[in-house]
């Protein structure tokens, strides 16, 4: 029997982010909508994996671990919705996350 639910990935897929929107309020669901509608590999997209793989503690987690039978849209929301502080502290955070990411590409491209 496999107990690794098949929305388990290594790190905070993509994917989840639309499932992300109805979380929090009118801020944080157009910085969905946008994140939605660009590439995968684009910078502010990066940027928000990184801000979630951080917050949601996605280094930790392994394929035994309870949060990955649950999955990862499942862990990704309840991380959001746990987070206490406001919608600008976590596109602050973003903007943190996404400023790293840009001097990342500019010291190795």
């Amino acid at each position: 029997m496999n107990l690794l639910n098949s929305d388990t990935e290594i790190l905070f897929p993509v994917r989840v982010i639309p499932s992300l929107r109805d979380l929090r309020g009118a801020q944080w669901m157009e910085l969905i909508d946008r994140l939605t509608n660009l590439p995968a590999e684009n910078d502010e997209v990066v940027a928000f994996s990184l801000m979630m793989v951080r917050l949601g503690g996605c280094n930790a987690c392994n394929a035994d671990s309870f949060r990955a039978m649950r999955g990862c849209t499942h862990c990704a929301r309840l991380t959001i919705r746990r987070f206490k502080n406001s919608d600008q502290d976590l596109i602050d955070l973003l903007k943190s996350a996404r400023e790293e990411v840009r001097e990342y590409l500019d010291k190795y491209q």
